[in-house]
């Protein structure tokens, strides 16, 4: 029997797709442009067919050419387009208008600047020309402690053009937590800010700074970003202090070093939350062509384009938000909170006022601004072609408000990947129909797969994710790990040979993708398996809770705990008729075998600086794992909630 799958919540906008950049790259190759599901399996049947494509439609601008596409098809380990030269930064000022924006530097109090193609290319120079005359070349590492604003990006540029690796994190990171990561990468140069903006306050980072740099003994020099105004005192400065203004205003000329195809660009690192962070190294040649086929044929940016998705510099989108400009579309800057308690809704009004045709946010962000009333609407967003969602699985609920508050005609993307290839795995495309709760399809040259308990690929049943074939922008290693074991061990040890992300999803019949959570969280209650997204977004959905986490614990004795901590709203108390409505809501909306066992009040939910629940630590917590081996405190939003779920489990036990 066939089974019976949903209607497409929306279905490609005939106008749009005439005109989108993935009908002109299917023109390009010969293909059927309106037939996704025929272009994806090309894209990963013939790897190195569809990969050349993306070097030659983009038009990849390398100094010496490449010998093969794929000369070593293994993971971990392929190589890529060897003997290729390039540049990832040339690439990202290439096709900037001299006149138009390439950044838009907006924050919370809804100001915003404008730099043009031609000043960003200024700035870049000049600071690559102070970076190259304190000894900084090819290899060298350049860390930035940073907000998101142009400082970011033009230092990021800087160091690139010279073949120097970057890595940056935001300052909401304490300075030992910032010394964590930096430190293993023995960084020549530290570029730091005074402070930043967020909710209305400005966080005075200034001690903050001096105290990271002290850690990093290798620096030669900290560049001093002047950012919220407030001064650097002569005799309280990191030695070897350099003002942005000197750094930023020479005039020079913009020069680019060729490096190899997979030479290292940037290192991003792991939350950090069960250890010392990871750090996880991306090269130049395959960052610029994911972030190509990201950008430009999912999110159909161009020239004229402009993109604004709320980013901190320490998660992963800012690295893609950066690539906005490989396109030639300009991306905005954001300092401040999404939804400031002054103007709740002012990352929209931004949008309107700036006319933002890709609009990126997350789930929780989408759903609060739902529950709480705030309608978009009220602003022009007609500009406004696609939004984009990511960090967790944006749940059915969410659909139909976006189309009734922001516009019927938008592209919803739900998307899912990760820090590790800095990219997505699955999402949408202007050719790809949606249906709600689910990611429309696995993304171009993404061999994307769902792994049952055996490793065989199964449809319409819950498995591992696992990608099958090489993608570009695989880590090409991590960082301090010389014979590769932490990086094997991190996505090969349970299927050799294949990339085990760690999420759990469902491939349906239809096409689509399905990420119910990560598959070291699941539920598993008397064998039966159940995402913990899908507990959270049924509990989340009741306007008298502001979060929940549910864990599912295995205790000593062979039994299995499974208690759901939950965060009332404002002026709302838990009481037995709450717990009650939340089991209904549980057993009718997401599975009555996994109604837990105790429903608790708690003060908050911790999460990861990157905004996402922080599970597996909390259940071994739970479980009655000391602190010191399970969790960093300093590598989450909230550390004294750390300590409230330890007494937790430690409560339960003595009971």
């Amino acid at each position: 029997m066939t089974r019976p799958y949903p209607a497409p919540f929306t279905t490609p906008d005939p106008q749009t797709l005439a005109h989108s950049r993935i009908m002109d790259f299917a023109r390009h190759v010969g293909r059927d442009g309106a037939d996704y599901a025929a272009l994806h399996r090309w894209s990963v049947t013939d790897l190195e067919g569809f990969w050349a494509a993306v070097w030659e439609y983009f038009d990849i601008d390398a100094d010496t050419p490449y010998e093969h596409v794929l000369a070593e098809e293994r993971m971990p380990g392929a190589r890529w387009f060897t003997g290729a030269t390039l540049n990832y930064a040339h690439h990202a000022l290439r096709n900037l208008g001299t006149d138009r924006p390439a950044i838009i530097a907006l924050d919370e109090n809804g100001s915003g600047h404008q730099l043009t193609g031609e000043r960003l290319r200024l700035l870049v120079a000049s600071v690559a020309a102070t970076l190259r005359d304190l000894g900084v070349g090819q290899g060298d590492r350049v860390v930035g402690y940073l907000p998101n604003t142009p400082h970011a990006i033009v230092a990021f540029l800087a160091a690139a053009s010279l073949g120097a690796v970057w890595s940056v994190c935001g300052q909401d990171y304490a300075p030992r937590a910032a010394a964590d990561r930096f430190a293993q990468l023995e960084p020549t140069v530290l570029i730091a800010a005074d402070g930043y903006l967020f909710n209305g306050v400005t966080h005075d980072r200034r001690d903050a700074v001096l105290e990271l740099a002290g850690s990093l003994p290798t620096l030669k020099a900290t560049l001093l970003v002047d950012h919220v105004g407030l001064p650097w005192p002569e005799g309280n400065r990191p030695s070897l202090a350099i003002p942005w203004e000197d750094a930023s205003t020479r005039t020079e000329e913009l020069a680019f070093t060729a490096v190899p195809f997979d030479h290292p660009l940037w290192v991003v690192f792991s939350s950090g939350t069960t250890g010392l962070p990871k750090g996880i190294v991306h090269g130049h040649g395959g960052v610029l062509l994911e972030h190509l086929k990201t950008l430009a044929l999912h999110s159909d940016l161009g020239p004229g384009d402009r993109l604004l998705w709320y980013t901190t510099t320490h998660w992963m989108m800012w690295n893609l938000v950066v690539s906005t400009l490989l396109t030639g579309a300009t991306t905005c800057t954001y300092d401040g909170s999404p939804a400031p308690h002054a103007k709740p809704d002012v990352l929209w009004e931004l949008a309107a006022r700036h006319r933002v045709t890709v609009f990126g946010t997350s789930p929780q962000f989408l759903l609060g601004m739902a529950k709480f009333g705030i309608d978009p609407s009220a602003h022009d967003l007609s500009s406004i072609r696609v939004v984009g969602c990511t960090g967790s699985a944006l749940p059915a609920s969410a659909y139909p408000w976006v189309r009734d508050h922001v516009g019927d005609r938008v592209l919803l993307a739900s998307i899912s990947g990760g820090t590790d290839v800095v990219s997505g795995f699955a999402g949408s495309a202007p050719n790809t129909p949606v249906w709600a709760g689910e990611l429309s399809a696995p993304h171009l040259g993404v061999a994307l797969a769902a792994y049952d308990a055996e490793g065989m690929p199964v449809v319409d049943q819950v498995g591992e994710l696992v990608v099958t074939r090489p993608m570009p922008s695989m880590p090409l290693y991590f960082w301090n790990d010389p014979d590769g074991s932490r990086y094997h061990d991190a996505y090969f040890a349970s299927y050799p040979g294949v990339w085990r992300h760690g999420d759990w999803i469902t491939l349906t019949g239809h096409g689509s993708v399905i990420v119910h959570g990560r598959s070291d969280s699941t539920l598993n209650r008397n064998g039966v398996r159940l995402g913990s997204a899908d507990i959270h977004d049924v509990v989340e959905r009741l306007p008298e809770i502001a979060e929940a986490l549910v864990i599912g614990a295995e205790e000593p004795d062979g039994g299995y705990w499974m208690p759901l901590f939950v965060v009332p709203a404002a002026g709302t108390t838990l009481d037995d008729a709450l717990r009650d409505r939340i089991r209904e809501a549980i057993r009718t909306g997401a599975s009555p075998r996994h109604v837990p066992d105790e429903i608790i009040e708690v003060p908050g939910i911790p999460h990861t600086r990157t905004g996402k629940k922080v599970e597996v630590p909390i259940k071994r917590l739970l479980q009655g794992a000391p602190v010191e081996q399970v969790v960093n405190p300093a590598a989450v939003d909230a550390p004294d909630l750390i300590d409230c779920f330890a007494r937790l489990g430690a409560e339960r036990r003595n009971r």
